[in-house]
């Protein structure tokens, strides 16, 4: 396969729900594979004969491209979406899955897509040696810890520090999924990370969605944020903002 054609999931257009850019409307990229098994996680990964793209940008209605999907398809695509909504879109959201499983793709892509629009990388902070080489094409990174407490297989503290080291001059953000059982020594852990690799981004707790709700204590929450904040002063906790306004 051509490293110009990309395994997309989708292409839709909507409002950011989590992270550092909150509420900025983007232009999401959804590519297919994962490098993880999250116990929390409900998108599917694997690649698929089509990826299906919104009609309209934020329509909600969908039609297929055929897999792989091209670099010229896919900037044709955006480029039309930003002329029939001129300035309506902040920035292109690259996520997944994990996007970094695609590297050699998004070596040929992301120049093109940037000089569109400012380019989001959303990354499970797992794979430094394949985003090394991607870094300069890149505006932001929201970079997930992924807490053993929420995915069932221990923490990849190492590579995520090594991701960290490299992500922390990219507009990074770092999230944390946290649930009613996770431990507090486990977010100051993670709060010790991004205080030590990348001291200028916030660490966002995000508590876990069920079923469009936050299914725990107010007061367990501000008791994370304070212990964290003892340890990175950037900590805040935002839940999934886009579940709560059935945005795709």
């Amino acid at each position: 396969m051509s490293p110009t054609n990309g395994q997309l999931l989708e292409i839709f257009s909507s409002i950011q729900g989590e992270g550092l850019l909150i509420g900025w409307r983007q232009i999401f990229i959804r590519l297919a594979r994962c490098n993880l098994s999250c116990s929390f996680c409900d998108t599917p990964v694997q690649p698929t004969e089509n990826c299906r793209v919104e009609t309209t940008p934020g329509a909600g209605s969908f039609f297929v491209l055929a897999n792989p999907v091209s670099l010229e398809v896919l900037s044709t695509l955006v480029a039309d979406w930003l002329e029939r909504l001129p300035g309506s879109h902040h920035s292109i959201s690259i996520t997944g899955g994990e996007p970094l499983m695609q590297d050699r793709l998004l070596q040929e892509w992301l120049p093109v897509l940037r000089g569109l629009l400012p380019v989001h990388l959303e990354t499970n902070g797992t794979l430094p040696e394949a985003f090394a080489p991607l870094a300069a094409h890149v505006d932001w990174v929201s970079m997930d810890i992924k807490l053993a407490s929420q995915t069932g297989v221990p923490t990849p503290w190492l590579e995520h520090e090594r991701f960290l080291s490299l992500a922390a001059e990219r507009g990074c953000c770092v999230k944390a999924v946290v649930g009613a059982d996770t431990p507090l020594e486990e977010v100051c852990q993670a709060a010790e990370l991004v205080q030590r690799a990348a001291p200028c981004a916030p660490l966002i707790l995000q508590p876990r969605t069920l079923d469009g709700r936050v299914p725990m204590a107010a007061a367990f929450l501000l008791r994370l944020q304070e212990q964290a904040a003892r340890i990175h002063p950037r900590v805040r906790v935002i839940p999934q903002t886009h579940s709560f306004m059935g945005l795709l």
